[in-house]
């Protein structure tokens, strides 16, 4: 069984122009990082014109399809029926987009099954993280 999960999605890139742009995105669990979750987009949906991730907890984005969750640089918040709003904040400014909940619901549902919720801590490498931040 593969360890790793990735789900291209479309997100919505909400902007002060009247409509929004479509862009690809990729949301990533990986089972050697139990508890987070990434989202990917690639270097033409970018400003830099390199491909930018954000890392953040699973559980912050398990809430935020339910309620609004997060205050620090990955806000997570329902929007209408189904959309999702997440807030990207850096102090370059504010990126925010709109992704549909029923693709982060099956992302969360892969995830659970791969690694259960309140499990994350049976699948962490103690011994290889404590090397790895010895050797640094």
């Amino acid at each position: 069984m593969s360890t790793v999960i990735e789900q291209p999605l479309e997100a919505r890139l909400v902007a002060s122009a009247p409509c929004m742009e479509s862009v690809p995105a990729t949301l990533r669990y990986d089972r050697g990082d139990p508890y987070a979750v990434s989202m990917a987009f690639p270097p033409p949906a970018t400003l830099e014109g390199v491909e930018v991730s954000w890392a953040f907890s699973r559980e912050l984005l398990t809430q935020g399809v339910e309620g609004p969750a997060g205050l620090g640089d990955v806000r997570v918040r329902p929007y209408g029926y189904d959309r999702t709003v997440v807030e990207f904040h850096a102090p370059e400014g504010i990126a925010v987009v709109h992704v549909r909940t029923s693709e982060v619901r099956r992302f969360l549902d892969r995830a659970q099954l791969l690694v259960p919720a309140g499990r994350e801590y049976q699948y962490l490498d103690v011994d290889r993280n404590l090397s790895r931040l010895l050797d640094e």
